[in-house]
């Protein structure tokens, strides 16, 4: 095998008869118009390479003499292994730092990149995306957390500004998607902010790749899938899947039954927990009062779950939790993807350890979807965290 690399020797002619190169061991011996050497080690290649100068007008010749097949055969192999894994640049906000770490911990693959978020005096934010040049021609992605309407203008800021560095693709990681819960519209005059939303993030700008990918987690309402554009590539993934991990860890994991607290969370979720026993509670109105009531399903005796995508005030999860102890449950545990409990509403959940399932839970799973959640329930039991990061990286890489 031969490749052609072209050197400008030194024209004058008191030149040194040894020009020592970078590597210690290679040397090259100057006899006017003609230069050998031999070549000991090269880093991360076969040895036996040797470099040939004839004239000025002839490119240096790099060649390798004939390697056992063996090597030439691995070297091929680590090459085709390396072609098969995306490097991804992952840049982030300061809510999902903690995040962002565990999932660069999942691959050699993913490097985290760092922004400076700043702001002005007057509050604006005042950003900026260090050695913008070094991500040319790379995959990049932002891991975002719209957990309040004040810290979204900036990082949209910074999610319109990177496919425009000439990246090769960008990925947008939005766990939660936060105005899921706002697409109903119940009179005229109503505004369905999930659209806004999702209006607003299919207009970002394509990069050199096409179309923004959008991977979020278990989105509120199945409807919302349809109100992104054609400019974005929505990924919608679930949580469900760890869910399933950890109950298989439990010791009891022969005696769940899944319950689900209305209708909508059955048909979000039913065909992917359909292995188990289900329980699908219903909300009836009595005078002015919203009652939960058991549809269908016998919890007597068993390790009842109750699974929904969200959790905010907890108001009804309780409710659910009441009536199956009622009809028998022996314990009562929880899960949803996504823990907001605004104004610490986390607080209304104890502890069960003792037996007495109506009053407290054995555990409340939920995912770091939402950060600032994670930071308050961090150890606090029921609470247990199911990191979505080991999702996160393997979705970067579709």
């Amino acid at each position: 095998m031969k490749t052609a690399a072209f050197i400008s020797p030194k024209s004058h002619s008191h030149s040194p008869p040894f020009i020592k190169l970078c590597n210690p061991n290679i040397s090259i011996q100057n006899h006017h118009r003609f230069v050998r050497c031999q070549i000991k080690s090269f880093e991360n290649q076969p040895h036996n390479w040797s470099v040939e100068y004839l004239s000025a007008t002839v490119p240096v010749q790099l060649s390798q003499s004939t390697s056992s097949s063996s090597s030439m055969a691995a070297a091929s192999a680590s090459d085709s292994v390396a072609k098969g894994v995306k490097k991804v640049y992952l840049f982030h906000c300061p809510e999902t730092q903690a995040l962002a770490e565990r999932i660069a911990a999942q691959s050699d693959s993913i490097e985290l990149r760092s922004i400076n978020w700043r702001t002005f005096a007057d509050g604006f934010p005042n950003l900026f995306i260090p050695n913008a040049h070094g991500i040319r021609g790379q995959h990049v992605a932002f891991l975002a957390s719209f957990s309040s309407p004040g810290v979204i203008f900036e990082q949209l800021s910074v999610i319109y500004a990177l496919p425009k560095l000439f990246i090769s693709s960008f990925t947008l990681v939005l766990p939660f998607f936060p105005t899921g819960t706002s697409e109903r519209m119940e009179d005229e005059g109503d505004v369905a902010t999930a659209f806004t939303l999702a209006r607003i993030l299919s207009n970002i700008p394509t990069s050199r790749g096409g179309p923004t990918s959008l991977v979020t987690f278990d989105i509120h309402a199945l409807q919302e899938r349809f109100y992104f554009g054609d400019n974005v590539l929505p990924c919608f993934e679930s949580g469900i899947p760890l869910f399933k991990q950890r109950l298989q860890e439990l010791p009891d994991s022969d005696n769940i039954s899944i319950a689900f607290p209305d209708d909508g969370a059955w048909k979000r979720f039913h065909k992917q927990l359909q292995h188990f026993p289900m329980i699908v509670c219903n909300k009836v109105r009595e005078g002015d009062q919203r009652i939960v009531r058991i549809k269908e399903g016998d919890p007597r005796g068993r390790h009842v779950v109750i699974v929904d995508d969200l959790v905010q005030s907890g108001g009804t999860l309780i409710e659910c939790q009441k009536v199956l102890a009622a009809h028998g449950a022996s314990r009562i545990s929880a899960y949803v993807t996504h823990g907001i409990f605004p104004n610490k509403s986390w607080q209304r959940f104890e502890h069960d350890t003792e037996g007495k399932p109506g009053i407290g839970l054995t555990y409340f799973w939920i995912t770091d979807s939402c950060p600032v959640t994670v930071n308050q329930v961090m150890d606090k039991p029921p609470f247990e965290i199911l990191s979505l990061a080991s999702s996160i990286a393997a979705a970067l890489q579709i």
